[in-house]
């Protein structure tokens, strides 16, 4: 795995974690009730299970 690959993966990765996260806070009717452990758990198991399947099945937009 070469170096644009990691780098995609990571971007993916984050772009992920990204909208876990708005999608979790979304759900709350106010900032206030907003559960900030469930948001950044979710958030970080979305981005592991996105780098996992990168590695897993390869990206389409790296050429090895």
């Amino acid at each position: 795995m070469s170096k644009g690959f990691w780098k995609a993966a990571l971007i993916r990765s984050i772009k992920t974690i990204c909208q876990t996260a708005v999608a979790s806070i979304s759900t709350a009717l106010v900032i206030e009730d907003v559960n900030w452990l469930f948001v950044l758990s979710s958030s970080a198991l979305a981005g592991l299970l996105s780098l996992l399947t990168s590695i897993a099945t390869g990206l389409p937009e790296v050429e090895e």
